[in-house]
């Protein structure tokens, strides 16, 4: 089991190179991120966008572009479908955001002809690493869906624990958050909760443990969990993944962690897709583009076991 990035960067390494496909690549640290990756032997590349601009960060950054493939489209959007067109066609297993806007990105993502849609709901994962916790956590959803229900939380459920078993995490605690950790008819939210709750018991959420609703301190703090007596709760304390009811609870809590601990370790990717898709933001670090990268490709070896 993956316990930090580190591993999951060997585990990444361990597996088959992958070819990822990079939609507006003329970005330093989207450039960098991809030469690591490759100096790792993580990935091969295919860089599409203006490629006048990527030889000349390139150079900047001593990236020996001999190494990869370039598509010379210097416009942005044209760019973005020829580049998920690898994925969508089986000539690359991932697909990354470089610099282009988030809007257009997705709008390639759900491309009726090219881009990777399946017909379900997309949704983000980040996965951290708190130094103070011994594990990884999976938050979701942070960016993407403003207000799930029921059945979109059971998807996004489904998602993140594909994502947490190919970080190696066999059964995955999922705690359903809200304000309280027990059921109010005034607070949809914990309704929501219970409801996955019972989901899960009837077969119908697989390959995990759901335990709503939880409050978020009794979802990662033993200690708090039993000061509350809900130390008997089958993911008090140990959850893996962590459901926000919200994007409002989930982009705070994510922002929160990021600036506020000291050594997080951050990666993130969009979840719904037909294969793997980094979806960072430009302010994102090298770094977690990289542990981005390895995610992805340690995704990408699990959902072709899966699916064969």
């Amino acid at each position: 089991m993956s316990k930090d990035f580190s591993d999951l960067i060997a585990k990444a390494k361990s597996g088959e190179k992958k070819i990822l496909s990079v939609a507006n690549a003329q970005d330093h640290a989207v450039l960098e991120a991809v030469d690591e990756a490759h100096k790792d032997g993580i990935v091969d590349a295919i860089l599409v966008g203006d490629e006048a601009k990527i030889k000349e960060i390139a150079s900047e950054i001593g990236m020996n572009l001999d190494e990869y493939k370039i598509v010379n489209v210097p416009d942005v959007t044209e760019a973005t479908l020829v580049a998920v067109k690898y994925v969508h066609d089986g000539e690359a297993d991932m697909y990354m955001k470089g610099i282009v806007p988030t809007a257009t990105f997705l709008k390639s993502v759900l491309n009726k002809e090219v881009g990777l849609r399946t017909g379900k709901t997309l949704s983000h994962v980040a996965v951290f690493k708190v130094p103070t916790i011994d594990r990884l956590l999976f938050l979701t959803d942070v960016a993407f869906l403003p207000y799930p229900d029921v059945e979109a939380k059971k998807q996004i459920i489904n998602y993140t624990v594909d994502v947490a078993r190919a970080c190696g995490v066999e059964t995955p605690k999922v705690a359903p958050l809200a304000a309280v950790e027990v059921v109010n008819p005034k607070m949809q939210n914990t309704v929501d909760a219970d409801e996955l709750r019972k989901l899960n018991e009837a077969g119908e959420i697989k390959n995990c443990i759901v335990d709503g609703p939880l409050s978020f301190d009794i979802a990662i703090d033993s200690e708090a969990a039993k000061e509350k007596g809900a130390e008997n709760r089958p993911c008090a304390g140990r959850a893996d993944i962590l459901l926000f009811p919200d994007i409002h609870a989930g982009n705070i809590t994510y922002k929160a962690i990021d600036h506020l601990v000291p050594g997080v370790q951050i990666g993130c990717i969009l979840t719904g897709t037909t294969a793997p898709v980094i979806l960072t933001s430009r302010s994102d670090t090298k770094q977690v583009k990289i542990n981005s990268i390895a995610l992805a490709a340690v995704l990408s070896d699990h959902m072709k076991k899966v699916n064969g």
